[in-house]
């Protein structure tokens, strides 16, 4: 197998197989679209309140408030898979943060949008390369419902930050 040389855990293309994973999840929240941006996008004060026990060793490194913060986490999916995460963010459009890992191929997008009167609606969206194989297959089977669930939580804590 080749392996990538920024990330030695994970194959290059060219090396065995590799197809792109994708998780998303979205829930529809009773605060309008700026509350809820700027809710998420304040990695130093909001964002750690919202984020479940499958993060832990939370801290900002740089910045804090959207574009320019570069964040670390570890996000434990399974009992056994625990992820080491360094976030750089971005505000690549109006009301959309991206958060690309600089340990993996994994990039999060959340997106927040207008959904009527006093309503958003908060899209989040991770994809990231997954391993060949059959390895692969699980990871590309179970690997989207569990993160989906994760960030489920995490929107279920943002609509309860926001709501009040």
């Amino acid at each position: 197998m080749v392996r990538s040389p920024e990330n030695p855990e994970e194959p290059r293309a060219g090396g065995n197989a590799m197809a792109q994973v994708e998780a998303t999840t979205e829930r529809i929240i009773a605060a309008d679209a700026e509350t809820v941006f700027d809710t998420l996008a304040d990695y130093s004060g909001a964002r750690a309140k919202l984020l479940p026990e499958h993060f832990s060793e939370y801290e900002v490194r740089e910045g804090g408030d959207g574009e320019g913060t570069l964040v670390h986490w570890k996000l434990q999916a399974t009992s056994k898979r625990v992820r080491d995460c360094l976030l750089e963010v971005t505000e690549p459009t109006d009301g959309q943060l991206v958060e690309k890992d600089r340990n993996s191929s994994m990039v999060t997008t959340w997106t927040v949008t207008p959904a009527g009167e006093g309503r958003s609606r908060a899209v989040v969206t991770s994809v990231w390369n997954g391993a060949g194989g059959i390895g692969g297959f699980f990871e590309r089977t179970f690997a989207p419902k569990g993160l989906a669930r994760i960030y489920d939580a995490v929107l279920e804590r943002l609509a309860a930050e926001t709501e009040k």
